[in-house]
């Protein structure tokens, strides 16, 4: 016990003050989820799978020395050959290093979940704050407009869009999935936003004067936006899954252009002969997809608290 009050007792007596005691760690949603998320291992493993797709994605000559640009890098004569030292994953159809394609397909399966993502976050979460808010005939508008989109299927909606630009690139595939997937962010908003909107804190407000938008942005988006957050994130997987799809059918990416559903697409005729084409951008593809997955089950449980 006394060398337990040594410290203090010597600052005592030099006319030193006693050290004030940390205050307590502010609790919050987010801070909780964090300290939460921290301790899941799903969370840890799903979160440096996806870090390493996107370094691969935003800088793929860190991984690999060969250009799949270059048409110098691609020799026919190498064509279907099994994997070595010089070509990891083999080779495709007319040569190409399979492993140096696999690397740079990432950036653009990668680019086209999070544009998506973002997109349909933005419009869908921005209509259902201002229906959930206003309620009446707004609210009222736009359900029945998002019950339109709902209507038409992911898939036919997005061939058909495809078909029509008949420009199979980044940014066409996904304006054809943020056209028909919005919908889906704008009713979870607008269901979180009309719950927030009943509770006192927000009752408050208003009453002491607070306007629409502060109302909106300050006090009720906050409290609204952990739902839209993990559809989001389990939906980028889905996009991801999407575009490969798309470009595994013919109406997505097109050469030169490389993603894994276009290298399925062209390995898909000669997979007994040469299956590494295949199998390698497939099993890329699916750890992507199931690391997002992941991440949005491990976001869910920590801001759920009836989840912990």
């Amino acid at each position: 016990m006394s060398d337990t009050l040594a410290p203090a007792a010597r600052r005592a007596r030099h006319g030193k003050p006693a050290r004030p005691p940390k205050p307590p760690r502010a609790a919050s949603l987010w801070s909780d989820a964090w300290h939460d998320l921290r301790r899941r291992p799903l969370f840890i493993s799903s979160a440096v799978l996806i870090g390493i797709f996107l370094i691969m994605s935003v800088f793929p000559w860190l991984f690999t020395s060969v250009d799949p640009f270059d048409a110098a890098s691609c020799q026919l004569a190498d064509a279907r050959k099994g994997m070595s030292g010089a070509h990891w994953f083999g080779t495709d159809n007319l040569g190409c290093d399979v492993y140096a394609r696999t690397i740079y397909g990432a950036r653009n399966s990668i680019v086209v979940g999070v544009t998506t993502t973002v997109v349909t976050a933005l419009v869908g979460g921005l209509l259902g704050l201002v229906a959930g808010f206003k309620g009446g005939a707004v609210d009222t508008l736009f359900s029945r407009v998002t019950e339109i989109f709902f209507a038409i299927p992911s898939i036919l909606g997005a061939l058909l869009i495809l078909a029509v630009f008949r420009t199979g690139n980044v940014w066409t595939v996904m304006l054809a999935l943020a056209v028909l997937t919005w919908p889906m962010t704008f009713r979870i908003m607008r269901a979180a936003v009309i719950t927030a909107k009943s509770q006192d804190y927000v009752v408050a407000a208003r009453a002491l004067g607070a306007s629409a938008p502060r109302l909106m942005f300050r006090h009720i988006l906050p409290n609204a936006i952990a739902p839209v957050i993990v559809v989001a994130t389990i939906n980028l997987g889905g996009f991801i899954a999407a575009e490969a799809g798309l470009s595994f059918l013919g109406v997505g990416l097109r050469s030169p252009d490389i993603s894994w559903g276009l290298m399925i697409s062209d390995a898909r005729e000669r997979f007994l002969e040469a299956p590494g084409p295949l199998l390698f951008p497939a099993l890329f593809l699916s750890l992507t997809v199931l690391a997002f997955i992941m991440l949005g089950d491990a976001v869910r449980d920590a801001l759920d608290p009836k989840l912990r």
